[in-house]
């Protein structure tokens, strides 16, 4: 027979494993995932705790100033730490696995933080939702031995967003967030100007209401993709919207007729299509 394990449960699984460990730095980006586990850790643990952010050019302007908010308001300790992943020539030139160069950089750096202050664990938001998909990244942590404790607690995202909803974190409900690089098709070389294009379409498109959404770079098109609710609302901002996006350098911008989805551009690995990296 199958006992299934509630909510209260899987936080009190949670709040054990973190207790166990006596102190952590936390990778957190202001997502739904890193903040519920910065809460949860900070709640139990206090200042043994320390919030990291990336910043870098892959990383929304927007997104640091809601992630320093916050770590303020939740009274956390909080530090921002600055990554040059496209320095990386393993990450620039944007293979299948960019995000393993990424994490592997940023779980160096965050080790480096956790023995300057006395900290014993390296922890990421990773949850058990993110076995089912393609994330190198995930390889990375495990052999710097960055722990997952929401993964390890059995939690998924329904559970995550739930309980932080429970706190009061306006996380909530927030879409789910990558790094822009992810909107770039593997192969295709990333680059300052193609992350700003992308970081300025998705800025307006948010600004005239869209939430859950991504604009994917290919080349001189732009292909969005919103969810299926909000497929009326872009045909309607149509012109809007073109005009913006043609300002931003695209020559054609179009509508993904799919909706928005996760790891849209790993169906090009399914097939082979643009799976190699090109060396340029």
């Amino acid at each position: 027979m199958v006992v299934e394990t509630t909510l209260e449960q899987k936080l009190a699984r949670l709040q054990e494993i973190v207790r166990e460990m006596g102190s952590c730095v936390v990778a957190y980006s202001g997502g739904v995932d890193s903040t519920f586990l910065l809460k949860v850790a900070h709640d139990v643990l206090g200042d043994r705790v320390l919030g990291v952010t990336a910043l870098s050019e892959t990383y929304p302007a927007e997104e640091l100033e809601e992630a320093v908010a916050l770590a303020r308001q939740m009274g956390a300790r909080h530090m921002v730490l600055e990554t040059q992943e496209l320095e990386n020539e393993a990450f620039a030139s944007n293979p299948p696995t960019r995000c393993y160069f990424c994490k592997s950089e940023l779980f160096s750096k965050l080790q480096g933080i956790a023995e300057k202050e006395g900290l014993q664990y390296v922890v990421d938001g990773f949850n058990v939702d993110d076995l089912g998909d393609f994330r190198p990244g995930m390889q990375a942590g495990q052999e710097k031995g960055v722990r997952s404790p929401l993964r390890e607690a059995g939690m998924g995202k329904a559970d995550i967003r739930a309980l932080s909803q429970q706190m009061g974190l306006p996380t909530w409900d927030k879409p789910a967030l990558a790094c822009l690089s992810s909107r770039i098709p593997y192969g295709h070389r990333i680059s300052r100007e193609k992350l700003g294009q992308i970081g300025a379409a998705e800025r307006f498109l948010r600004e005239i209401g869209f939430r859950q959404l991504r604009v994917r770079h290919h080349d001189a098109i732009a292909r969005i993709e919103v969810a299926p609710e909000e497929m009326p609302a872009l045909l309607a901002n149509a012109d809007g919207i073109v005009t913006r996006l043609k300002q931003l350098g695209f020559l054609y911008v179009t509508m993904d007729l799919q909706g928005y989805r996760t790891g849209s551009m790993n169906e090009a690995l399914a097939v082979g299509k643009e799976a190699a990296p090109k060396q340029e």
